[in-house]
């Protein structure tokens, strides 16, 4: 039987009048890689800022396995909005307080062989960096689950190929939970085991495989064309 580590059960989460979130429940078991999907506005978003409990009113139960750390990467978190802070990379990562090795060692497994970025002004780097960096801040605690909202936010094409790739290393490798929020459907087939469709009106929770162009043309309420990958 599998380990869960989160159950969601009937949320529902209302903001400003609106209902955003309604009556939603699904279960997150231990080594996951859920990719959650969704129109704009339809609460994928807000769904996690709950979980994570920076939105405290809500209806519904959500039940975390008790002591597990959680990591995040908020949506729009981009090396720009820094560019008026003095920080480097190094000083960045030591607010953290884990030793250098360790440091190195996420480096290393983001991809990041250039020791002398540590030197480099935050604002300097490029997007495909600064995301890896970020995934460094985040692997830094060592977490059970990782959140990532859009992380290739401000990134080009071939970075958003390079960045999915890392999660799903970060899945094989460290045997991780994680939960993704992407626009990108093809991530659905090549790199997810669970899917979480969000609409304002409706949302499933299923295996890839159980996701048809239909039930996405449901969803988003326009045509849809994707191709699958098997892998």
């Amino acid at each position: 039987m599998s380990e869960y580590i989160l159950r969601v059960k009937n949320l529902s989460v209302e903001l400003a009048n609106t209902k955003i979130i309604n009556d939603l429940s699904f279960e997150v078991t231990k080594g996951d890689f859920l990719t959650i999907i969704g129109s704009n506005g339809s609460g994928k978003t807000v769904l996690l800022k709950t979980l994570l409990g920076l939105i405290a009113e809500y209806k519904g139960e959500i039940k975390w396995q008790k002591g597990i750390k959680v990591g995040y990467l908020p949506q729009g978190l981009t090396q720009l909005k820094l560019q008026n802070l003095p920080l480097t990379v190094k000083e960045f990562l030591d607010l953290k307080d884990v030793s250098s090795a360790k440091i190195f060692e996420y480096l290393k497994l983001v991809g990041v062989d250039d020791k002398d970025i540590l030197a480099k002004q935050i604002a300097h780097l490029s997007g495909g960096q600064f995301q890896r960096i970020l995934m460094v801040w985040a692997l830094a605690d060592e977490p059970d689950i990782l959140f990532f909202d859009e992380p290739t936010t401000g990134v080009d094409m071939s970075g958003e190929k390079t960045i999915y790739n890392l999660l799903h290393k970060f899945w094989q490798d460290k045997h991780l939970t994680i939960l993704l929020i992407t626009h990108d459907l093809s991530v659905v087939y090549k790199y997810s085991n669970r899917v979480l469709c969000m609409a304002k009106t409706m949302s499933c929770h299923a295996s890839p495989h159980e996701i048809s162009p239909e039930r996405l043309e449901e969803i988003y309420k326009m045509p849809v064309k994707f191709y699958k990958h098997e892998h």
